[in-house]
Parts: structure tokens; C-alpha cells; sequence
């Protein structure tokens, strides 16, 4: 079940960059306010075309609107997410964070059965305002593929 305003951020474990560079997704946010984001999987033509770099083009609409922390996540290794994040022109703005072993997907309850289509599960198309630890909004694509509610400009309104 996918979290509601209130409850708090789960503490698993991400990489950014490598395989040796662990995140605590609770530190990352800690008491801060943010905005994290997760598509289905890097290179992906929708996440490439449209999610990812909205969020790129819109990064400074979403700082002035309060957020200090922006990160994206996907369900790939992470030498996969940090190229995609460098092609996409994120580098520096947003954290391109890897869920290899699906730890957030699963604690957010987010799991997008891809097998027949990918060969492995996903993560839903989803985003979420985090406040002081917790979650403020979570907005979750109703066929968790979608581009509508998870997109930059929706986001923004709810910081």
C-alpha cells in the first residue's frame, strides 16, 4: 500500500554513482523538504522523453517553490541511472538513485509486475513532497506507467 500524507519515509538503503556509494534514503531528505520522483526504468522512452527532463527544465521552478532536496529513482544498477542522469543534463541538480534490489519500491509498496514486458519487476510512475521525514503528498500514476500526476508541474503546486 502506497504511503499517505503523514507517514513516515521508510530507511532502506539506494546507491548513487556506484555500487559502493550507499544512500540512506531517510538521511537524504532527513528534515528537509523534497521532492523525490520514480519511473519505471532508465533510457525508457517515456521517462526519457518526457519525465526526467521535465523535472531537469523545471529544477529551479521547484528550488524557488521550497524544495532542497529533488531525487529520482529506478529500479537498474546504478552505473545505469548515473549515465542516464548525465545524458539528461541532472547531474548536480537531481539525485539519480538505484533501487536494484527494489528496498524503497517494496517499503512504498510500488512494485510494478514488468516481468513479461522488462524480464523483472519495477517501480510505479509515482511523486511525492517529503517533509520533516514524512510525506506530505504521494501521487501515484493510476496504471503505474502513466505521465500525468507524477509529472514536474503537478508536483510543484504541492510544495
Amino acid at each position: 500500500m502506497a504511503p499517505k500524507a503523514g507517514d513516515p519515509v521508510p530507511d532502506v538503503t539506494l546507491y548513487e554513482k556506484d555500487p559502493e556509494t550507499k544512500v540512506s534514503f531517510k538521511q537524504l531528505f532527513g528534515n528537509k523538504k523534497g521532492v523525490l520522483f520514480a519511473v519505471p526504468g532508465a533510457f525508457t522512452p517515456g521517462c526519457s522523453k518526457t519525465h526526467l527532463p521535465g523535472y531537469v527544465a523545471d529544477y529551479d521552478k521547484l528550488t524557488k517553490a521550497g524544495a532542497e532536496v529533488i531525487a529520482c529513482v529506478s529500479v537498474n544498477d546504478p552505473f545505469v541511472v548515473t549515465a542516464w542522469g548525465e545524458s539528461a543534463g541532472a547531474t548536480g541538480k537531481i539525485h539519480m538513485l538505484a533501487d536494484p534490489f527494489l528496498e524503497l519500491t517494496k517499503a512504498l509498496g510500488v512494485v510494478l509486475d514488468a516481468e513479461k514486458m522488462l524480464g523483472t519487476n519495477r517501480s510505479k510512475r509515482y511523486s511525492a513532497v517529503i517533509e520533516g521525514g514524512k510525506f506530505k503528498t504521494f501521487n501515484i500514476e493510476g496504471d503505474g506507467m502513466g505521465l500525468t500526476c507524477s509529472l514536474a508541474p503537478h508536483i510543484i503546486s504541492q510544495l
